[in-house]
């Protein structure tokens, strides 16, 4: 198995990419078992910080590194939480006062359209010229109320029309290969593919 660091610490988009990348023979370590402290996320757009924080961990390792900065946009907020959706609700990072604060700002609004992006940011080395970068959007609307406990994040608020299922309802399987992170790793699996 070939080692790639996953610039992340988030325990569902190591399970995720885990098993998306384990049949072309990578093992995804978490920059966590690495030592690499968590980079900055200083930017506005989503690939600004998949890139920043991937050159951070290829630097500090020695190894490919695979980012992925994502979240929610939410289009009665203007596209808000986007880049912020982790830390919505301040730090510390929660999932529950993030869902909550969400729910809160969208009290009483009829327009709940949503999607999720994930940017996915894969680099060879530290400083290689041509990273290859992906992105996958996934359409919904927000709940009133969370339903299911799978996923994370704001999944159980995720409404998925064409499913009658939320993210958090739906199964492991069903998510990877329907959701914006699945589907932008669809399209880094054909280009890894076609560079082997």
């Amino acid at each position: 198995m070939k080692k790639l660091v996953l610039a992340s610490n988030n325990s569902g988009k190591l399970r995720e990419f885990g098993a998306l990348l384990q049949p072309l023979g990578w093992e995804v370590v978490p920059q966590a078992a690495l030592n690499v402290p968590e980079a900055d996320e200083p930017y506005g757009t989503f690939v600004e910080n998949a890139l920043t924080k991937a050159r951070h961990a290829a630097r500090i390792t020695g190894l490919p590194a695979l980012a992925d900065d994502s979240g929610i946009c939410v289009r009665a907020l203007g596209g808000a939480p986007g880049v912020h959706s982790a830390r919505f609700a301040g730090e510390p990072k929660s999932d529950e006062r993030n869902n909550a604060l969400l729910l809160e700002k969208l009290t009483g609004v009829a327009d709940r359209r949503a999607h999720y992006v994930a940017v996915l940011v894969w680099l060879r080395s530290a400083d290689d010229p041509q990273p290859i970068i992906c992105e996958g959007e996934w359409h919904g609307e927000v709940l009133t109320a969370p339903r299911g406990s799978g996923g994370f994040g704001y999944d159980p608020l995720f409404w998925l029309p064409q499913l009658e299922q939320s993210a958090g309802e739906i199964d492991a399987t069903l998510k990877n290969a329907v959701s914006h992170r699945a589907l932008a790793c669809r399209e880094l699996l054909e280009r890894l593919q076609r560079e082997a």
